[in-house]
């Protein structure tokens, strides 16, 4: 993979480089000392992946992801000094289009090995984003009229902002269950639930295994195995299927809804890197479903919904500040 580096300390450029130097498939194509350059040199040499830091001069992470996104979209991952110390600033970094974050390696001390490894390991799922799913559309069961409505949401780049303005639109008398799978790395998922509970007046929190979808609950999948629907009705964890690159996956949990939800739903795909969801947002289709893709021009990034697009899985593909007043729509009917 080619990798630009945004970051304008010498001693984080060269761990990151002593860290990518550790797989000959990686090479480094540029390194910018601010995030202006980041963004003029994305629009010269797009990467495969950029390694973002967070405090910059010129331009912070934050703002140089956002203006990425816009000019030459690619895949962005935030690496910071230390991820717990600026959870919130990954947030925005996250909303703006960033796809992960995980912390800067050092040059010495202990754990030296491990965290080039997890940086790998980082860059090497953001490169199976693109790859085709190996999931299969689900046959749809019969379809029970007499339970309750569940809204399904799935969001990765972008998702943070785009669920943030989403869920902040809807009445505090909003009745239907909402679970949404948010490309995430369990180590933001509870913060971020918190976050998103204070940009709304419905309670969002972190899923918890064994639980079932609520009434006027935001149900957020909060570990980095898939989330699945029960027959029962419950939610629960599975590391299965293993070789998929999106965990938690969008497509997982909207397959399970098909299969075990036994009355109305309403599957929305947004803002998001890769091919995630699409599939299974056309299989909700399929069984009678009502389904929602975010347009082109309100996403950070259409890769999610386009595919979704292309399938012709979403019986409307919509603006972002249309999508809420859908699903109110739908809760009241």
């Amino acid at each position: 993979m080619n990798i630009g580096i945004a970051n304008d300390l010498p001693l984080a450029v060269e761990a990151l480089r002593r860290a990518i130097a550790l797989r000959p498939e990686h090479r480094v194509l540029w390194v910018a000392a601010d995030g202006e350059e980041a963004v003029d040199f994305c629009a010269a040499q797009t990467p495969d992946v950029v390694l973002m830091d967070l405090i910059m001069p010129k331009l912070d992470g934050v703002e140089a992801t956002r203006r990425i996104m816009a000019r030459t979209p690619c895949p962005i991952l935030i690496v910071t000094s230390s991820v717990g110390a600026n959870t919130w600033r990954v947030y925005e970094a996250m909303g703006a289009g960033a796809l992960d974050a995980v912390d800067t390696p050092t040059l010495a001390g202990r754990g030296v090995h491990e965290h080039a490894q997890l940086l790998l390991q980082k860059i090497d799922q953001i490169g199976r984003l693109d790859r085709p799913s190996t999931l299969r559309e689900t046959r749809a069961a019969p379809l029970r009229r007499d339970a309750q409505r569940l809204v399904a949401i799935g969001a990765s780049a972008g998702g943070p902002a785009a669920l943030a303005s989403v869920l902040g639109a809807l009445p505090a008398s909003f009745e239907a269950p909402i679970v949404i799978v948010q490309h995430v790395d369990k180590v933001f998922a509870d913060g971020m639930a918190q976050w998103l509970d204070g940009q709304t007046s419905l309670a969002v929190r972190a899923a918890r295994e064994g639980e079932s979808p609520r009434a006027g609950v935001a149900l957020l999948a909060a570990t980095n195995d898939h989330m699945l629907l029960t027959q029962h009705g419950t939610l629960h964890y599975t590391p299965d299927p293993a070789e998929l690159p999106y965990r938690p996956s969008v497509d997982v949990f909207f397959h399970s809804v098909v299969e075990h939800w036994p009355g109305e739903a309403l599957g929305v795909l947004l803002t998001g890197m890769g091919r995630d969801g699409a599939i299974g947002l056309k299989a909700m289709r399929a069984k009678g479903y009502d389904t929602i893709a975010q347009d082109e021009t309100t996403s950070a990034v259409y890769g999610m919904p386009k595919a979704a697009a292309t399938l012709g899985a979403a019986r409307r593909i919509l603006p972002l500040g249309s999508i809420a007043d859908q699903l109110a729509a739908f809760a009241r009917r």
